[in-house]
């Protein structure tokens, strides 16, 4: 299933990114900021073409490097693609043990093997109280601390990857950044993004949602495209969900386009970009008496 939707400044497609992306000309794309789903931690959908429902992580890497060729394909030289990780954990009933496999450094090589080039990263700080309470995860909590001390490990990250397209920049970025602001985003760890800075997801959810919806944190949307783009530049999510990349980039004065695999998060995107374009002012053209298609998920 495909739609369209689009405004002013931005345009949202629905459908599978691998598919959808060739629609994108070469060297179009600014800057790219999304979230990849983690392989197999969070499931959004019960397609088949959502990477969420990969059986292994062999398969999820294979599906993922044809977007990350597409990306690079698009993407003009020596601009820049911001991508959200998280590692992720192994549970005894799937693993036989309890631990951690290395996502964030795979998605690192799956881009180097793609032809990016590894340019930089930040640690992004989080709540483990906040996390202990969300995930229940019993090596954050006190009574492990008090019964064995062994199975305490700290709480997870949020990482921010910064991959590079080989080539000239030719147009430089003049961004609007203050020189204070770059001190503090200058460090290797960004403090005060908050978890819950998120854009309202609760009308995009589903009964075939597996897991749950977790909308990127605008804050952390919003420093990436400040420090990596100019305004009136074009920014790129492949994995678009509700809209949250699009929706900073109309705020700060970028343009967008975005694919989404899952109608219900499409249409939420959909609203979410157009009441970004009327809080700037901006005339939109998908027309507000045109209810999007109802498409089952």
């Amino acid at each position: 299933m495909t739609d369209e939707a689009a405004g002013e400044s931005w345009r949202l497609l629905l459908g599978d990114s691998c598919e959808r992306l060739e629609e994108v000309a070469d060297d179009s794309v600014d800057l790219s900021v999304y979230s990849p789903p983690f392989s197999s931690l969070y499931t959004y959908s019960p397609s088949e073409r959502d990477l969420g429902n990969s059986h292994s992580d062999a398969e999820f890497f294979e599906h993922y490097t044809f977007i990350l060729k597409q990306l690079l394909r698009v993407t003009k030289p020596g601009r820049n693609s911001c991508v959200h990780v998280q590692q992720v954990t192994m549970s005894k009933a799937n693993y036989g043990y309890v631990g951690m496999s290395d996502f964030r450094g795979e998605v690192i090589r799956a881009h180097q093997r793609a032809g990016w080039i590894f340019y930089g990263e930040v640690t992004v700080d989080k709540d483990p109280q906040a996390q202990a309470i969300r995930t229940k995860a019993h090596c954050l909590m006190f009574q492990t601390l008090r019964r064995d001390s062994a199975a305490n490990r700290p709480a997870l990250a949020d990482y921010l990857l910064l991959f590079k397209k080989p080539g000239d920049n030719l147009v430089p970025i003049s961004p609007d950044v203050t020189n204070e602001e770059w001190i503090d985003w200058a460090h290797p760890i960004w403090w005060g993004i908050r978890e819950s800075n998120t854009l309202q997801y609760q009308s995009a959810r589903e009964n075939s949602d597996d897991r749950h919806i977790c909308p990127l944190q605008l804050q952390f949307i919003e420093r990436c495209i400040r420090l990596w783009s100019n305004p009136g530049e074009l920014v790129l999510s492949p994995f678009a969900g509700i809209g949250s990349e699009g929706h900073e980039s109309i705020r700060l004065g970028r343009a967008f386009i975005g694919i989404e695999l899952k109608p219900s998060y499409w249409q939420t995107a959909v609203k979410n970009l157009e009441k970004a374009e009327v809080a700037r002012g901006l005339p939109s053209l998908f027309e507000a008496d045109e209810e999007p298609e109802d498409v089952p998920a």
